[in-house]
């Protein structure tokens, strides 16, 4: 092709024309990545993005969230909250983040009362909440308790020598209690020889009387169940102290004697009377537990012929366990001749049922849980398996906060490296043996060739 003026000039256009598209195509670009974010999580099982559950508690969230981190000017700190916080942000963009340096605004911290630097204010509607960790479990659970509109009052029975809500008692139920205060739940307590039960109270505990009740005291009780208020009943083998006529409400009867267990030692207990529960039922409360809870000296329930409740057994025993009439010590056996009872024994069960008011229209289904057993929430058995999950769950089934059951927050699955004894004596005899050897083996051929030439 011979070369002209003209088109040598064509050629400078083209370029010219090439480069101011080329350009114009960057530009937009870098205007298209400015207006539209595309983010993409490859890790395992997307551990980087939040899970399911916590972005359904953001969908329900339909007011800005504004998030002050009181953190000192280090930029490695600063930047994994606002990864944390980002991740939020992509499922909800009203989501704001304020750092502020605890140093340089003393007056703000006294007025807030921020014990350190590092803590963190999250704020909904006319709420807040302050928290020392920030992940994604410590926000999440703050946002489900900001979301809160009525207060949830949890009123444990008191003034019978029932299991203390507060203290450092070992047989209280103080880790408890604290922890259902994490979840936003205001735990109270009501002795009924003094007042009635408070009329905002969505969920009564009675944990395991040791002194009878005043027939008043009864008579109180079974009208708040009557009216279909939700129960936690936690019982303990021996007598009711008073509270027959609330189980003859229930349709319900504790099989006399204790449960014992041969199956526990199998897992190392060598107390028969702690009872392991290693399977549920299909139920909300259990349908997320995998991990076993452990029943220190129950008793066994039994249901009776009720066209009132819908009766759902919650804990059941396995085969090996009865119900143990005679002293505890020594050996032991179950006794066919006598009134015990063979395993699979019910300690715990769910009672529900439908309500009217008086024109018909349908009300809040009452629940109630009955227990045998109260230890396994106590402070000495509360760390035990999956005795503080099942316990968290049990209170929020029955406080109608199905919410706060389903939140699970993502795990990283590869974190660790696991390596058997076959694994770990090839990789040694690999570095340690197979490596030289095979240098030895590359120099010696290497060698060899050379001689040859």
């Amino acid at each position: 092709m011979k070369i002209t003026r003209r088109s040598r000039l064509l050629l400078r256009l083209q370029a010219l024309l090439f480069a101011i598209l080329f350009i114009g195509i960057i530009s937009m670009l870098a205007w298209l990545s400015t207006r539209y974010v595309y983010q993409a999580d490859w890790t395992s099982g997307a551990r980087n993005t939040v899970s399911e559950d916590t972005r359904r508690l953001l969908d329900s969230m339909d007011q800005p969230i504004s998030i002050s981190a009181f953190v000192r000017d280090d930029g490695l700190i600063r930047d994994q909250i606002r990864d944390l916080v980002g991740s939020y942000q992509r499922f909800k963009d009203d989501i704001t983040l304020e750092f502020i340096n605890p140093d340089k605004e003393p007056a703000r911290v006294r007025e807030l009362g921020i014990a350190s630097g590092g803590e963190v204010i999250i704020r909904y509607l006319d709420r807040s909440e302050n928290i020392q960790t920030l992940s994604e479990q410590q926000l999440s659970n703050a946002l489900l308790r900001l979301t809160r509109q009525d207060e949830r009052w949890i009123v444990f029975l008191s003034g019978h020598g029932e299991r203390p809500p507060d203290g450092e008692t070992n047989h209280g139920l103080g880790i408890f209690t604290r922890e259902l205060e994490r979840k936003g739940l205001n735990v109270q307590t009501v002795n009924l020889a003094e007042t009635e039960i408070p009329s905002n109270t969505n969920l009564l505990v009675v944990a395991s009387p040791r002194v009878d009740l005043l027939p008043g005291e009864v008579e109180k009780l079974q009208r708040y169940t009557e009216q279909g208020g939700n129960l936690l009943w936690l019982a303990e083998p021996g007598d009711l102290h008073g509270l027959e006529p609330l189980a003859e409400q229930l349709d319900i009867s504790l099989l006399p004697g204790t449960v014992v267990d041969a199956a526990s030692g199998m897992f190392g207990i060598d107390d028969p009377t702690f009872v392991v529960v290693t399977g549920y039922p299909r139920h909300e409360v259990t349908s997320e537990m995998t991990a076993v809870t452990v029943y220190p000296e129950a008793a066994a329930l039994e249901i009776n012929s009720s066209s009132t409740w819908n009766v759902i057994p919650l804990l059941t025993t396995l085969e090996r366990a009865w119900t143990e009439l005679g002293e505890i010590a020594g050996e032991i056996q179950f006794d066919s001749d006598t009134d015990e009872r063979s395993g699979p024994l019910d300690i715990g069960m769910v009672l529900t049922r439908t309500r009217t008011d008086d024109s018909g229209a349908g009300l809040p289904v009452q629940r109630i849980v009955v227990i045998g057993d109260g230890d396994f929430l106590s402070d000495t058995y509360l760390g035990n398996a999956g005795n503080l999950s099942l316990g968290l769950n049990i209170v929020q089934w029955l406080s109608h906060d199905e919410a706060a059951l389903s939140i699970r927050i993502k795990s990283a699955p590869d974190t660790s490296l696991v390596l058997g004894k076959v694994a770990q004596a090839v990789i040694g005899l690999g570095f340690l043996v197979g490596l030289p050897l095979l240098l030895l083996v590359t120099g010696i051929i290497v060698w060899l060739l050379r001689r040859r030439r």
